[in-house]
């Protein structure tokens, strides 16, 4: 019993370990985007792993305008290496905040 224990607390931690390694990753990959961009991230939209890296979508505000319905946002293409350093970025799409996508 004192293994399945020991091994779930080692899972927990493993888990939590991860978790702070994601949010690193994300963290560093936001103030890249920022400092390259002059843009600060509102939302990250998508994170997932790649054989490289990650890729992040991460949304911000390009234009505020009153209302702020109106104000022009932007989703980001973010990839990063293992240690989550920016490789590479794009801009996949602009629209007013106010607007959904049609589907």
């Amino acid at each position: 019993m004192a293994d399945k224990s020991e091994n779930s607390d080692k899972s927990a931690a493993e888990s939590r370990s991860g978790s702070q390694a994601a949010l690193d990753v994300l963290r560093t990959a936001g103030a890249q985007l920022a400092e390259l961009t002059g843009l600060r991230a509102e939302t990250v939209t998508r994170f997932e792993r790649t054989g490289e890296g990650w890729l992040i979508e991460i949304e911000v505000l390009e234009l505020p305008r009153v209302p702020e319905t109106m104000s022009l946002m932007a989703s980001y293409e973010v990839s990063t290496d293992q240690d989550g350093q920016l490789t590479g970025y794009r801009r996949t799409r602009r629209y007013e905040r106010g607007r959904a996508d049609r589907r």
